[in-house]
């Protein structure tokens, strides 16, 4: 602003002539309020006395105004002189009348003011005043049908890595949210914010969601048959299935080009008590006619998405499957995979169950495509219970952990006759020197009895905040995480007692053409959960130098990618957001080695694209520079989907890690 400038005070005026014999023209009285705006408080009333507008003395700024001293002539018989303060307003407000009655005869879009009504703009009346509400302009679907196809290799892996950092991003925010939210309200206070549709709703606001500037018929670059979701939402944020509640997602005929509706794809979830799914041919019942309880109340109509299955029919376009069941182990009562592509090649009109008309369309699946995510999955649940009689042969042992951890660890290869993973000793977590535990002056731990919060020292050392949520998933990765330790009086349920409990899910090594050995899940891998520990005999630099001449393998933990910095990175949805640098940590200088003692994560393969990240982690010990190596999934991870680790550096001569060979 420019300088101050003072001004007059309009409340203080030249004072009035003398009072003369003349009848005293009685003066109204002016109520001023100020118009108060949708959350101002009310203002308190100024005192109604028009000395507000005329006192009689500039030594007395509000006098009570006498009748038999003032002889007043009317407002409206007073023209403006160049000498009195209104001049200049008057002139101002003639200006803006006449540029509004202008405008008014040109574009008849302004109103003119009253001369009388002192007001430089018009200011409708509360009954006349209109709330105007701003909506959010989103980018809507796009009506052009297309087919991808031919992709190159390179085109395949940037997709999928849009997709990958988009499903990120969501989970991260979906996360975050429901940790806010209990942050503000307190845990299990009142009704519980959605957590994934707030973070679909960011990602909206933020123009963020996928395949929106086109509608892709068939496979949708970047998605592969087998991927998971947990929300329905999720599916509209990567454009796989664009209906949030409806089965059937389809171009409505008011957009198509020849006015007919095409049907893209549909959800298999058995709400429709005529459906059938027999896996490659599935009998899918049409949309509508049900009541609140999911039954047939009414006959169903051709139109909306029963008529655009029968077009799709009709022109052999293929339609997009996805499964909806219940999952064990998933944190929704739905899990939705994605199954392929379809083709209607029959559709009919019959009597349902309940007696009413409905439209069935018989979809089968088209050859050539990978296994179906849902198959897999209901195989891994066999497997998990009773692994031999889902795959008799190719079992090497049942558990190489020898109940060392809380879940066994199978052992597979049904490739050739190596044995390898037999002949080394489990460790169920990283063996540190004992220099370590003494070197940082002891480990203080805290005092909360019933549990951990915002004044836990504990807390305090990672910034304030617990890393955790309560459902013991990764809020956002951290340089280093101090967790609750032995010292610490507060229970074993602690929220801030993730990693030191040990593995939570069933794994399998097996043998890999391509990897040597590899680690998949049996079970449902949730974004953000934790998994296991990265465990072998620690060792000093010049310890490590050593090992190495005798040609032991090693692996450097300061050479890990620092991939918790992508988990919970909110940069694209709030411009304020800082990547955690606290607590900070020195560079790394130790090595572990893995060539006698080692777990089941050291047979985790390398890539670039990684589902698992390396989290530090401290909870036996304060020692910064010799923390643990903590393995959380960057993503979900279905069963049977094999673990990753970007290690960083390969080795040298094979470009892959030697304890993979």
């Amino acid at each position: 602003m420019g300088s101050l400038v003072p001004f007059q005070d309009l409340n203080q005026v030249p004072d009035l002539p003398p009072s003369s014999s003349k009848a005293i023209t009685p003066l109204l009285r002016v109520k001023i309020e100020p118009k108060l705006e949708p959350f101002d408080e009310a203002m308190p009333e100024q005192d109604p006395h028009p000395t507000d507008l005329l006192p009689s003395s500039p030594t007395t700024p509000f006098p009570d105004p006498d009748p038999n001293s003032l002889a007043l002539e009317p407002l409206e018989s007073s023209p403006p002189s160049n000498d009195n303060v209104y001049s200049e307003f008057y002139r101002i407000s003639e200006m803006f009348r006449s540029a509004f009655a202008q405008r008014m005869e040109k574009h008849g879009d302004a109103g003119v003011l009253d001369s009388n009504s002192g007001a430089i703009v018009p200011v409708p009346d509360d009954a006349q005043r209109q709330v105007v509400v701003s909506t959010r302009r989103y980018q809507k679907r796009s009506s052009e049908l297309v087919r991808v196809t031919n992709l190159s290799i390179d085109d395949q892996r940037y997709f999928r890595d849009v997709v990958r950092r988009t499903r990120m991003l969501y989970d991260s925010i979906r996360i975050f949210s429901m940790v806010e939210e209990d942050r503000r309200s307190g845990f299990g206070m009142g009704r519980r914010v959605r957590g994934d549709l707030r973070a679909a709703s960011l990602l909206r606001d933020r123009g963020l969601w996928l395949n929106r500037d086109k509608r892709i018929v068939g496979s949708i670059p970047g998605i592969y048959i087998g991927d998971l979701f947990f929300f329905r939402m999720e599916l509209c944020v990567v454009g796989l299935h664009g209906q949030a509640q409806a089965g059937i997602d389809y171009l409505p005929s008011s957009q198509s080009s020849n006015g007919e509706p095409i049907a893209t794809s549909i959800i298999v979830s058995g709400g429709y008590e005529d459906d059938e799914d027999s896996g490659d041919v599935i009998i899918y019942t049409g949309h509508g006619g049900q009541d609140k309880f999911n039954k047939q109340c009414c006959h169903q109509k051709l139109e909306g998405g029963n008529l655009a299955l029968e077009r799709s029919m009709h022109y052999g376009i293929e339609v997009r499957v996805i499964r909806g069941f219940k999952y064990e182990g998933s944190l929704t009562t739905k899990v939705y995979v994605y199954d392929g592509l379809y083709r209607v090649v029959h559709s009919w009109f019959d009597v349902g169950k309940s007696g009413f008309g409905v439209y069935k369309y018989r979809l089968n699946r088209i050859e050539g495509q990978p296994e179906m995510g849902s198959a897999i999955m209901r195989f891994a649940s066999t497997l998990r219970i009773r692994p031999l009689e889902a795959r008799p042969l190719g079992y090497l042992n049942l558990d190489i952990s020898a109940k060392k951890e809380r879940a066994p660890v199978f052992l597979f290869n049904d490739i050739d006759m190596d044995h390898e993973p037999l002949y080394y000793e489990y460790l169920a977590r990283a063996v540190f020197p004992a220099f370590i535990y003494h070197a940082a002056g002891g480990n203080m731990g805290c005092e909360c009895v019933s549990g951990c919060g915002d004044v836990c020292i504990c807390v305090q050392k990672n910034g304030g905040e617990i890393a955790y949520d309560n459902s013991g998933y990764l809020v956002r990765g951290k340089p280093l995480i101090f967790e609750c330790g032995a010292n610490c009086r507060c229970p074993p349920s602690c929220r801030n007692r993730v990693t030191q409990k040990g593995l939570r899910y069933k794994m399998e090594v097996f043998r890999s053409r391509e990897t040597g050995w590899g680690v998949r899940t049996l079970d449902l891998i949730h974004a953000g959960a934790f998994i296991c520990e990265y465990a072998g005999v620690v060792l000093t630099r010049e310890q490590a130098q050593i090992c190495s001449m005798n040609g032991d393998s090693l692996i450097y933990p300061d050479r890990f990618t620092d991939r918790w910095a992508e988990w919970g990175d909110l940069s694209q949805i709030f411009s304020e957001y800082v990547r955690p640098t606290y607590p900070s940590i020195p560079p790394l200088d130790f090595a572990m080695d893995v060539s006698r003692m080692r777990n089941v994560a050291c047979y985790i393969s390398h890539s670039t694209s990684p589902n698992v990240l390396v989290q530090f982690v401290l909870f036996d010990h304060n020692n910064m520079m010799f923390p643990h190596l903590m393995l959380f999934a960057l993503e979900n991870i279905p069963p049977m989907r094999e673990l990753s680790l970007d290690y960083g550096v390969a080795d040298e001569y094979t470009g892959k890690l030697s304890i993979c060979n």
